[in-house]
């Protein structure tokens, strides 16, 4: 980890003008010009802190910056001192989270991303910020695609990183999505901005490590060419969305934790994702805390016995059919012996 003076973003042109290009992806993924703080969610590594450098030239005195610490690894506090240094160099406030509870589970990384974005979205509300800004970008995108490709994804799970989404109630954007890795890497070499490599994005025991690699060693796979499949994808299931939202104002009909659909002469997917909306309610509206469940379940088996008029259950959810409709409800309590 290098440390190193940081001129101001004014003493170089080309900062300035990635800076305008910046401003210009972040208010079009925002869908605005912004009205408030901006949280930047910065890690110490090449992509967060040039986002950090961008957006601190792009916004002056309109953005925040935050780092968690997941307390996984022994060098990460000192990296979250490095980033909080840098933003104070660059006037921006900058806040260290860490999570209350130690971070535990069968996937780690999966509980560490939990965790965090649970974090910064409690600061974001904390500060009042409108937005918060990840550094996700083009080749993030294409890892994302082929990671999920090879297990199998829907259209909802190719889709990959969304440019905005909610979580916690707060709006997360994504403006880096049409930069590439190296040039965010060129932008904090080229300013002398301190950063840090996080040595689990070299461990090959990591899915992403895998794809990451074959991607470098795949120049002809072509990360942007994926990634436009994965907009071309968000984009459709946006519209599929739609459709779901429409049938289920129309079709669905709720009596307390219990849920009839209407699905007759509806294709596979649409019923595949209205069955998912109707368990997640039931769930919900019953307090079933086990077994988990999650809005990208299998559920094919599920669909299977539905479309044979049998019943099932699901994440402790029995689904029946009636006709052209299911009709979801709480799973009955096991009686012991």
């Amino acid at each position: 980890m290098s440390r190193r003076a940081v001129p101001p973003p004014s003493a170089s042109e080309p900062l300035a003008e990635q800076a305008d290009r910046f401003r210009h992806d972040l208010i079009r993924t925002l869908g605005h010009e912004p009205r408030g703080a901006l949280l930047v969610a910065v890690s110490g590594g090449p992509d967060s802190m040039a986002m950090l450098t961008l957006a601190a030239a792009a916004f002056p005195d309109g953005v925040h910056a935050a780092t968690v610490d997941h307390r996984l690894r022994a060098d990460a506090a000192a990296e979250a001192a490095m980033v909080a240094a840098h933003c104070a160099h660059l006037a921006v406030p900058h806040a260290t989270l860490v999570p209350a509870q130690p971070i535990a589970g069968a996937s780690i990384q999966a509980a560490a991303r939990h965790a965090r974005y649970a974090l910064l979205a409690d600061h974001a509300r904390a500060i009042a910020a409108e937005a918060l800004a990840t550094a996700h970008h083009v080749d993030d995108q294409a890892e994302t695609f082929l990671m999920r490709a090879a297990r199998g994804s829907g259209i909802a799970g190719l889709a990959g990183v969304r440019p905005r989404t909610t979580i916690g109630a707060v709006t997360v954007i994504r403006p880096l999505l049409d930069w590439r890795r190296a040039e965010l890497r060129a932008i904090v070499r080229r300013a002398e901005v301190p950063f840090v490599d996080d040595p689990s994005n070299l461990d090959p025991a990591h899915d992403r490590t895998r794809f990451r690699r074959l991607l470098d060693a795949n120049e002809w796979l072509g990360p942007p060419q994926i990634a436009r499949s994965a907009a071309a994808l968000a984009e459709a299931d946006g519209d599929v969305r739609a459709i779901v939202d429409w049938l289920w104002s129309s079709r669905a009909t709720v009596a307390g934790p219990v849920v009839r659909v209407d699905v007759a002469d509806l294709p596979r997917e649409l019923t595949r994702r209205l069955a998912r909306r109707a368990i997640g309610l039931v769930i919900e509206t019953a307090g079933i805390a086990a077994p988990r469940w999650s809005e990208s379940a299998n559920i094919e088996s599920l669909l299977d016995a539905l479309a044979a008029g049998k019943r099932a259950t699901q994440a402790g959810v029995v689904v029946g059919p009636q006709g052209g409709a299911w009709r979801f409800r709480p799973a009955p309590a096991r009686r012991s012996g």
